[in-house]
């Protein structure tokens, strides 16, 4: 789950981390008196959106007056914000972050991220802030340090300096570097978080330079939320695909893909599986639908109606290896489906596991015109075959 950049803010606030004073606007006139009241010659007026790239494509802008900091914020609200990571048709700009201008002296890189291949939290940082760190590595490589942090003794000062050393932090701006990295590694843990991304990290100040977080980022552990209730409190459904927020409501997990194979298979690993599977006969699954264990004929039903809202769907794969699920439940969800969806593209059933027999059974007896498949390579071949005609 991700956040926007003022509840990050916010959320490193609690922890003793330092951010520009600011406040959230939903008008132009709003936006306005949040700068009167912070005060001071200039604002950022930030848009929010769950989308990286807001300054290059417009939604981070400078303001040297309040008429200014009006007309920016007029101009974003209600507009759709197009970056490198919205697509094409953009993110609707629904609020605004208005903070005080920083007097920026240099920009860093920080982020904490789960390193899967050691199985622990990772400190990246790099002298190159204000950057995308994939254009860093690829560039300049040399410039990333990395230092992996023990979970069973936490993030320690003499690794912080480490790192603040060797992006170029020194003399007063060292005990900062070290509070300041302690405390999001402290966040990102209680959290369950899974990324913290602080970019950039400045040094910012006229006379006394001091270290400021002006941007964040935080992305968290869907599976932890349940233990998370101030985190659950910041999503924000409206940056969501509806049909991934309707999913969840029903106990699936759904991502849109941009291929034409709907998919509806029960667990992660097989469904990465038949992704690959499908990829691999030349086609192009339209989603990722796991139903989980235990499916029910309504989850079924309410599967098949999420995977048919997207216009793209020429068919539907259905692969299930039942253990905790039964073949049956699947077999009649799935006629249910077609009787109150009128379903009206081939469905390619592979079952295999519990109840398999009866399954089989039920949807041979149906009536129904299933296509029946005998494994993975079976299914994802039928269905390819299906799409190119």
């Amino acid at each position: 789950m991700n956040i926007h950049e003022y509840q990050a803010k916010e959320l490193l606030k609690t922890y003793g981390v330092p951010v520009p004073n600011g406040a959230v606007a939903y008008s132009d006139a709003q936006a306005a008196s949040v700068a009167e009241e912070i005060g001071g010659s200039r604002w950022v007026v930030k848009a929010q959106i769950h989308a990286g790239g807001r300054g290059k494509a417009g939604g981070v802008k400078v303001a040297n007056s309040i008429e200014e900091v009006r007309q920016y914020a007029d101009a974003m609200l209600g507009s759709h914000l197009v970056t490198h990571q919205t697509g094409p048709e953009g993110s609707l700009v629904q609020r605004l972050w208005v903070e005080q201008a920083s007097h920026i002296k240099k920009e860093y890189y920080l982020g904490f991220v789960i390193d899967r291949g050691n199985q622990r939290i990772t400190l990246i940082a790099s002298s190159e802030g204000g950057m995308e760190i994939e254009e860093v590595a690829k560039e300049t490589p040399e410039k990333i340090v990395k230092e992996v942090v023990d979970p069973a003794i936490g993030l320690l000062d003499f690794q912080c300096r480490k790192v603040a050393t060797a992006i170029g932090l020194k003399g007063k701006l060292m005990p900062q570097a070290v509070r300041l990295m302690k405390a999001i590694y402290r966040c990102m843990r209680d959290k369950d978080a899974l990324q913290a991304e602080i970019n950039p990290l400045a040094v910012v100040g006229e006379s006394e330079e001091s270290l400021m977080v002006l941007d964040a980022k935080f992305n968290f552990d869907d599976n932890a939320l349940y233990r998370q209730r101030v985190i659950t409190e910041m999503r924000d459904l409206a940056e969501e695909d509806p049909k991934e927020v309707e999913a969840s409501g029903h106990g699936l997990n759904y991502i849109a893909l941009d291929g034409d194979i709907g998919c509806i298979v029960n667990g992660a690993g097989l469904a990465m599986a038949s992704l690959d599977a499908i990829t691999l006969h030349g086609g192009r699954p339209a989603n990722f639908l796991d139903v989980g264990g235990g499916a029910s004929p309504e989850k079924v039903t309410n599967a098949c109606r999420i995977v048919l809202e997207d216009p793209n769907v020429r068919c539907i794969l259905v692969n299930i290896f039942a253990g905790i699920n039964r073949c049956d439940w699947i077999a009649k969800g799935l006629i249910q489906a077609c009787d109150s969806l009128q379903i009206k593209v081939p469905l390619i059933v592979r079952l295999a596991g519990t109840n398999v027999d009866e399954g089989r059974k039920i949807l041979a007896e149906s009536g129904l015109s299933f296509i029946t498949a005998e494994n993975l390579d079976d299914a994802a071949a039928k269905a390819v075959a299906i799409v190119k005609g």
